[in-house]
């Protein structure tokens, strides 16, 4: 069995490994002239709204497994006033430093393992912002959510943007993507070693990662155990993540396919 340790570690050198690929895409393309406009914003309406909701404007937010810095960058068309972005890939915080010299705003990014924050970081914000993905490369909610609520002031807001675990049971690209495949309770992470991309399939690299099924329960209870109180929990009928799971959509038989956490520091 490979260790918490080498887990979080292999799965930095995978997605360090894949950075080269996105930035091949036609997404990369896009993005290299959309941050330039002030109002650039990556944010989908469903989240857009959440934030808008809960008061971004002003507000000193952090985003947790920031990627590129893509999301970053549009929390300010938003009217963020600071905002830090944590990874622990640094080939794709190199991504996210080219980002921001194109745009004219300036977000903050840290090279670091979630589980090991910089301490300075502690009460310091407003916001904190976890979006698609980032939840399955954590092996322990509990443990992931405790380094989360630290960082938020007394009244701070946690908001998570996810895939609902339900989707983890369905194959997309199967010869019946309904049939069920895996089941809901796995325990044991899913091994891959090929890149990690979001267009596409990715070429097998061998760099081991490591994607972790946690059930709603598991994230209602890490969030709880935090300290934090949920304040909204909503989930959607459309798809946040890659496009061959819009098979899924608009069916007369709906599943659930993302959810919106809104849960705050006591």
């Amino acid at each position: 069995m490979v260790s918490f340790k080498d887990v979080i570690a292999k799965n930095r050198e995978a997605w360090n490994a894949s950075a080269d690929q996105h930035r091949k895409s036609a997404t990369w393309s896009t993005l290299v002239e959309d941050v330039r406009r002030r109002e650039f914003s990556c944010l989908d309406p469903t989240l857009t709204m959440t934030l808008e909701q809960i008061g971004v404007s002003k507000k000193e937010v952090v985003q947790l497994g920031c990627n590129n810095g893509r999301e970053a960058l549009s929390l300010f068309a938003l009217g963020a006033a600071h905002v830090v972005g944590v990874d622990q890939s640094s080939e794709f915080l190199k991504q996210a430093l080219e980002l921001t010299t194109l745009s004219p705003y300036a977000p903050e990014f840290i090279e670091a393992d979630i589980h090991n924050l910089p301490r300075t970081l502690d009460g310091q914000f407003d916001v904190a912002l976890i979006t698609i993905g980032v939840l399955n490369w954590m092996p322990d909610m509990d443990l992931f959510f405790s380094h989360v609520a630290r960082l938020l002031k007394p009244g701070g807001v946690l908001v998570v943007y996810e895939t609902h675990p339900f989707l983890e049971m369905l194959e997309p690209e199967a010869v019946d993507p309904w049939r069920i495949k895996n089941s809901y309770f796995q325990t044991e992470p899913l091994v891959d070693t090929g890149e990690i991309v979001y267009e596409g399939n990715g070429l097998e690299n061998g760099y081991e990662s490591f994607w972790h099924v946690h059930s709603l329960g598991d994230v209602l209870t890490g969030v709880a155990r935090a300290g934090l109180n949920l304040n909204q929990f909503t989930e959607y009928p459309h798809s946040n993540r890659e496009d061959v799971y819009d098979v899924y959509e608009g069916k007369g038989v709906q599943v659930p396919m993302c959810f919106i956490l809104v849960a705050e520091m006591a």
